[in-house]
Order: C-alpha cells, then structure tokens, then sequence
C-alpha cells in the first residue's frame, strides 16, 4: 500500500481485517516498525477521534508526530497551477508538499469539502495535491469525498459483532441542521460492497448520493421497511448531491428512535461521532445496550494502525 486516500486502494479486505484484528489483541507487538520515522498530521478543518486515535496508532509503531493546524498555524496555501500569488495565498503546494516531505515519512491530511463546487471537490483537490507533490506516502484523515479510515473502523466493528455471516446493514440518513460531506457515507457504501454483507442505504427523495457510489446497492426510500430484520443501523447525515451541499429536508420523522430499532433483529447501532442527540438519534437509543458507538470509535486506533502498518511495510521494500 502506497497511498491511503481510498477505499479503493484497498487490495485484500480480509487481510487488512486480520492484521487490525492482531493489531487490536497486541497493540505493541510491532513498535519498532516505525521508529526513527516522523508521521506529519495536518489539519485543515477540525477532528478529535481521527487525530487522536491516529497519533495513537503512530506512538504504537514507534513513530514521532508532527501536527499542524494549516488554517491558523501555517501559510495560507494556493494549489491553482500558473497562479498570479498577489493575494493573500503566501506559499505554493508545490513547495510546501515537497517541504513537509523532507520532514515527515508520512504525510495524512483532513481537509473537507466546499459543498459548493462539486467538480472540485470530487477531484479531491486538496490531498491529492499533495499525492501530486509529495515524495512520500499520503493518508486520507477524512477529503471532500471519502473518509477510508473511519470505513476500516466501520466493517472492523461489524466483524466483531455480528452473530450472522452475512448480516443486514442499513446506512439510514438522518436530520442534521447544517450541511454535511458525503466522505462518510461514501466510504462506507464501498466498504460494504467489498463485504459479505446483506447491504441497504435509506434516505428521503432527493437525498441521492453520487449515482456512481450507489449503483451497486439498494437503495429505498422507506425507512422502516429497510430497517426490518436488520442486524446493524448506521445513522449519517449528509446533504444534497443534485443539488450540491443544499439541505432540501430536516425532516425529523429521519430520526433514529427505539420504535425503529424494534423493527430491526436487535440492531446494532452505529455513527462515526460527533451525533447531535435527540436529532440524528434519540437519548435512548444512543445510550441503550445496543450502541456500539464507543467501540467503534475504539477502533479508529487500530485501523490508522492497520494503514500505517501496511504503507511502512510497502516503504522498507
């Protein structure tokens, strides 16, 4: 593994399972694989799990860290090509990515979308930029389409507890007050299109994802009747694709309560965090036994883990 920016760039599901799955029962076993190498997390926009849960996975592989909050720490970055830089743009991602390369092994980025410029935004604009110029590997910590490492968390948590071998997963929308990225919800459509999962995606009418994500699912406009005989409920929100980043609903009827769960074969439910409650789900749901939230988000250290694992392997060859 070279790059980490997709689920896509996964080539063997069950093998990158395993080793989480090795990792998780010996989180130590292997942390000299990344010593004397620095990882550079840089930081466009917020995070709490994906930046503390990846600083974790490196100090567990023996690796230094290096943070940057690029919007108030660093330069104010211009990626256009042929530019004019009498703005307010300081420094070039030509320069800054070969810099940073000369600093770090590694190089994660996060760096959510505009919502209001689709064609960029689906050319991933910003990391893949940095795959562009780099000279070393560059992980995904959440881009304006995908966010891989929370979709290795995702099926990593599903493994764990399904009782069936091929369970029900539903990917339900949900009410949410602003307008939100399709990163998670994509990489969890792909993931479980590489899984043997019995997959479902529910949404209200005109909450359509990229036809070119979804084109292999099932998708149905009626919330209860895809919750039937579910083994795992997983609650997002995200905005309008057609009409990009607009919310044409928040319908709070979306919202996911104990009577919906009733329909499921005692569900599991799942959300990558934060969750507004008593919005996206209720109190008694996000609290009940069958919440495997915090779990999930356990797991976020030993897939970072699992990826860095992989792209040292891939260097040291």
């Amino acid at each position: 593994m070279k790059h980490f920016t997709s689920v896509n760039h996964i080539d063997d599901l069950d093998e990158l399972l395993l080793l989480a799955k090795q990792i998780k029962s010996n989180p130590y076993a292997n942390k000299t694989a990344g010593e004397n190498k620095t990882l550079g997390l840089l930081f466009f926009n917020p995070s709490l799990r994906t930046r503390l849960s990846t600083q974790k996975a490196a100090a567990n592989l023996g690796m230094n860290c290096i943070t940057m909050n690029l919007n108030n720490e660093g330069w104010s970055l211009e990626f256009e090509d042929g530019a004019v830089m009498d703005g307010d743009k300081a420094e070039h991602i030509k320069e800054a990515a070969q810099v940073i390369s000369q600093y770090c092994d590694i190089i994660a980025i996060r760096s959510f979308p505009s919502l209001t410029d689709k064609e960029k935004d689906e050319e991933e604009h910003v990391i893949n930029a940095f795959v562009q110029y780099a000279s070393v590997p560059v992980i995904s910590l959440e881009g304006a389409t995908e966010h891989p490492l929370q979709a290795v968390a995702d099926i990593l948590t599903i493994q764990e507890y399904k009782t069936t071998q091929k369970p029900k997963v539903v990917l339900t929308w949900a009410p949410h007050p602003k307008a939100l990225p399709h990163a998670v919800p994509n990489s969890f459509i792909k993931m479980m299109q590489l899984a043997n999962v019995d997959f479902v995606i529910t949404h209200p009418e005109g909450y359509e994802l990229n036809p070119e994500v979804t084109k292999n699912s099932t998708v149905t406009h009626n919330q209860e009747e895809a919750f039937k005989d579910a083994d795992f409920i997983y609650a997002k929100n995200w905005s309008n694709y057609n009409d990009y980043g607009q919310i044409l609903s928040q319908d709070a009827a979306w919202m996911v309560t104990p009577e919906k769960m009733a329909l499921t074969k005692q569900a599991k439910f799942m959300h990558c965090l934060p969750v507004r409650r008593n919005q996206v789900v209720s109190d008694a749901v996000l609290d009940g036994a069958d919440s495997i939230v915090i779990s999930q988000a356990n797991n976020r250290t030993y897939a970072a883990q699992a990826v860095l694992t992989k792209i040292l392997a891939h260097e040291s060859q």
